[in-house]
């Protein structure tokens, strides 16, 4: 009897531009689990104790396994704490010139709400009232965030004008996310912007 090869016979040799495109799907398929876990953290997170939480119930909600978890984030503390930072969120929030920087706000608040089906600020309007967790919430978010605006921010008042400009936005991620207001949530984008970048530029340079 003959071997018989495990060697496929002569497969068609990818192009680059094929290759691009695994690369970028692979990519979005590994964005979208990592989104999935965190959404599955955050909302065991909501409803109990830190200890409570375990990797198979996230791994479960998330409908992954629970070795993919600790692929991506290394284990379950290092998730958690994720869960708990803004740290990478206000970099792209904030990722524009001072002068343009409430219209990009504005667009980055919406953009994520309608691509992804959810903004990242929201995780304060669900922080605990009581508790560790939402201390951390709350503490991770004036800093990260809030105070980061405000280092930005020049003359007068510029912790209280960064504070209300983070509520417009906040206000606005609710009446999309949550209240699922009709106008908002079929409104233009651009149009959005126009309307409501201007009363949140105003606080950013008075």
């Amino acid at each position: 009897m003959s071997a018989v090869s495990s060697r496929p016979t002569a497969p068609a040799t990818a192009t680059s531009s094929e290759s691009a495109g695994a690369s970028a799907s692979a990519r979005r398929d590994a964005e979208a689990t990592r989104a999935a876990i965190q959404k599955a953290a955050r909302y065991f997170l909501a409803r109990h104790a830190h200890t409570d939480v375990t990797l198979k119930a996230i791994a479960e909600r998330a409908g992954v396994s629970p070795p993919l978890i600790l692929k991506y984030f290394g284990n379950k503390d290092a998730l958690l704490a994720r869960v708990m930072s803004f740290d990478t969120d206000a970099d792209a929030l904030l990722e524009a010139p001072l002068g343009e920087l409430g219209r990009h706000m504005v667009r980055h608040v919406l953009v994520s709400q309608r691509e992804r089906g959810a903004d990242p600020l929201l995780r304060i309007a669900f922080a605990p009232l009581h508790g560790e967790h939402g201390d951390i919430l709350r503490v991770n978010f004036r800093a990260q965030v809030v105070d980061r605006l405000a280092r930005r921010l020049t003359g007068p008042d510029a912790g209280l004008r960064a504070e209300l400009a983070v509520a417009m936005l906040v206000g606005l991620g609710v009446m999309y996310g949550v209240a699922r207001g009709v106008h908002v949530r079929e409104g233009a984008i651009d149009d959005m912007v126009d309307r409501y970048a201007p009363g949140v530029q105003a606080h950013l340079t008075p």
